[in-house]
Order: structure tokens, then sequence, then C-alpha cells
């Protein structure tokens, strides 16, 4: 009863650590039209944010493995929130110098502290209890980690996009005083909300170091990383998600700045019930939209893109344990093509929601993705899985490449190089539908 009771506790101080790396990651995206515009940046040079922080993901991911095997899970979890609240206390002098490099090495040292806990949890979750219910434990976990993406948006657009950011030359005809106000308020924006994350993440910190949580198995350590390269379905499969973080990441990052391009702020106070939407969940969070910034309100509706993927993942979870997984896979893919398509070549309100869907049709990919390409290789799983958890770096790369194509070409060339990343997925999902032989795999999240 003692040891069932341990799990119980060891589960749910878990699941506050997926909430919290959901909630952080989507978080970022509402920094960047902030960065945007505090340092005249371009799009390019905005989603070098993305690039710091899944950067991280490339080059930590191995060396988080082997860093746990040598101090033990529990060691590593407090690690890694620890690192997390490092990263967070330097938005304070990044925000108060206006240094962007600083914001930079704070997102590095941020996602650094969030890849030890990707490495340290889904495997401490999955032997948290027996091994028959290993899956149910993950989804629920993943669930609140849909959870956290989901309330993000709304954090960000009425905590760091609220008040209008002047430019330098509005900034220049400021008295002393005036101009010292200002830069302190600015300033204070980006700060107090990354404060009181440290704030919690120190509070959890604590929690991890008193709590008891059953000892974790350890894995002994088989195959090769030579080996793993030369399993074709596997890079195949790394491919696959880093163009799925990547795409997923990059429309997630742009869409503030994609819905002022396209002007729908006119169209949303036109409408009794969007505004009614936006207004209910600033209240939600104790806020009002009154004198707020545009790019505020239009934050808020990110908030239905990672929505749907915390609906889609319920949806997801259980055609994939009556359908081929692989096929469901393509379907998804498919839809997500679909409606960037139909978001490029329409305009107004129809643009906003196909847009705002493809989270819907987003949901399953990691996990379908993750199980297809380890389905089979044995041995090789450990090393598989951290080569595709270092994929996770396409949140870095795809992002740029979009940057770069806004800039010389606008968003709609963009998008349409992110629907071949899906088309990728698509073949990929095609291809693996036909090799598997059970519907019963288990699903990790990112």
């Amino acid at each position: 009863m003692s040891q069932q009771k341990s799990y119980h506790s060891g589960f749910i101080l878990l699941t506050t650590l997926f909430f919290l790396w959901g909630f952080i990651t989507v978080l970022v995206d509402s920094l960047i039209p902030r960065l945007r515009e505090l340092f005249t940046l371009t799009y390019a040079q905005a989603i070098l944010v993305q690039f710091a922080f899944f950067g991280a993901y490339f080059l930590l991911s191995i060396p988080a493995s082997y860093l746990l095997s040598k101090i033990g899970y529990k060691k590593g979890i407090i690690l890694g929130l620890l690192t997390m609240a490092s990263g967070c206390l330097l938005f304070y002098p990044a925000a108060a110098y206006r240094t962007f490099n600083i914001f930079l090495l704070a997102y590095f040292i941020l996602a650094g502290g969030m890849t030890i806990l990707q490495v340290a949890a889904n495997p401490f979750v999955a032997v948290l209890g027996s091994e028959e219910g290993a899956s149910s434990r993950l989804n629920l976990s993943q669930a609140f980690n849909s959870l956290g993406t989901a309330i993000a948006p709304a954090v960000g657009a009425l905590f760091i996009l609220s008040d209008t950011i002047k430019n330098e030359d509005e900034i220049a005809v400021l008295s002393k005083t005036a101009k010292e106000t200002y830069l302190a308020t600015e300033a204070s924006a980006v700060q107090m909300p990354f404060l009181g994350l440290a704030l919690f993440i120190f509070l959890i910190a604590l929690i991890f170091l008193f709590a008891k949580l059953p000892k974790m198995i350890n894995e002994v350590s088989t195959g090769t990383y030579t080996e793993a390269f030369q399993n074709k379905n596997l890079m195949l499969g790394v491919l696959g998600i880093l163009f799925y973080v990547g795409s997923e990441v990059s429309i997630g990052s742009f869409l503030v700045n994609y819905f002022q391009e396209m002007n729908m702020v006119p169209l949303i106070r036109e409408s009794n019930i969007l505004m009614n939407i936006a207004e209910t969940v600033a209240k939600v969070f104790f806020k009002s939209l009154n004198g707020a910034d545009d790019k505020a309100l239009l934050g808020i509706f990110v908030i239905f893109y990672w929505s749907g993927a915390m609906i889609g993942r319920f949806v997801g979870s259980y055609l994939t344990r009556i359908m081929n997984p692989g096929k469901v896979l393509g379907v998804f893919a498919s839809m997500a093509i679909i409606l960037i398509l139909t978001s490029v070549s329409t305009t107004g309100l129809v643009s906003m929601w196909s847009i705002l869907g493809v989270g819907l049709f987003n949901s399953i990919m990691f996990p379908t993705i993750f199980t297809l390409s380890i389905n089979g290789i044995g041995k090789l799983k450990p090393k598989g899985s951290g080569l595709l958890c270092t994929a996770i770096v396409g949140g870095a790369i795809i992002p740029f490449i979009c940057g770069n194509l806004i800039d010389s070409f606008g968003f709609n060339i963009a998008f349409l190089f992110i629907s071949l990343c899906y088309s990728y997925i698509l073949w990929f999902g095609y291809k693996n539908s036909k090799n598997i032989k059970s519907h019963n795999n288990k699903t990790y999240e990112t």
C-alpha cells in the first residue's frame, strides 16, 4: 500500500512537469512578436529565439541521457528544474538592459533544463505502476502537457503582448523621466511573468528534493548509435519528427504576425461572438482588453491552435487503437495540408480559422511517428529514442527557414513550404501503414 501511495504521489509530481514544459514551450511564441518590435528585427532574426530554444534539444538530448545514468533520475529532475529557473531569472537583466543576446542565452539555458526533464520524466512515468498501465499514464500526463500549451497563449497575450511598444524615434522625443518610466514598464512586462515562473519552478524543485519517489529502474544500454543510424525506417522517422516539430512551432510562432498581415483585428472587433470570446478569456486571467495592443487580441485566438492539439490527442488516441496508426497519421497530415492551402488561398475569418485548425491535426503526429519509428528495432530502442528526441531541433531549423521565406516572399510561400513538410509526414505514414502488424503502440510526448 505504501509503495502504491508513492507511485500516485510521484505520478502527480511528474505530471506537473509535463504541464510546465508544455506551458513554457508555447509561451516562447508569445515573446517573438514583442522582441521583433522591441529590437526592430526581421522575421528571420526574431525566430532566432526558437533556434536558441530548440537548439538545446539537439545539443543536450544525448548528453542528458548519459548524465541521468550517472546521477539518477530524481537528481536529474531537480537539476533540470534549477537550470530552467536560472534561465527564467536571466530574463530580468535581458529586459532591463534591452539586450537581445541575453534573451537568446536565457532561452538556451531554459530549454537545456527542459531537455533534461524530457529525458527523465517520460521513462519515469512509464515505470510508476504496472506495465500494462504505462500507456494510460503517459497519455494522462501528455494531456496535462497539452493543457499547458492551451493556456500559455492567453497568458502571453494578456501579460506580455498587451502594451504598445514604442520605436526608437518615439522613445527619443520623451523626457528623461518619461523615458525612464516607459523603459521600466516595458521591461516589467517581460520580467514579471518569468520571475513568477522562476519562483514556481524553484518551489517544484524543493518539493522534488524532499519527495520520496520510487527508485527508477535502471536500463541496460544495448546496441550502438552506429547500428541505429543504419536503420533506415528509424532515420526516416527522425526526419519526420524534425519536420513535424518544425512545422508546428513555425505556425504557432508566426500566427500573431500572420493575422496582423491579414488585417484581422477589424474583422474580430466587428464580430460580437469573437469579441465575447476574447473578453471572456481575458476575464479568466483577471485582465481587460481595454486599451490593450492589437497583438493581445490576436494572441488570444492562438489558444484555438494549441487547444486543438489537446482535443485531437484524445480523438487520435482512440483512432490509433481501432485503425492502422500509419493510415491515421496520413489522414491527419493530409488534413493539415488541406487547411494550410485553404488559409493561403482565402482571406478573412476563413483563412484565420483554417490555419488555427491545423493544430487539431498536429495532435497525434509526434507519438505516432515516434512509435512507428521504433517499431521492431529491438535492442536499439534506447538509442533510437535518443535520436528521435534530438530531432526536436526541427523547432529551430524549420522556423528559421520560414522566417527567411517570410522576409523574402511573404507568409504564403512560407506556409506552402510547411505544407511540403507535412507531405513528407503523409508519405511516412503511408509507407509504415503497410508494415504494421499490431496497433497496440505506446505513445510518447514532447
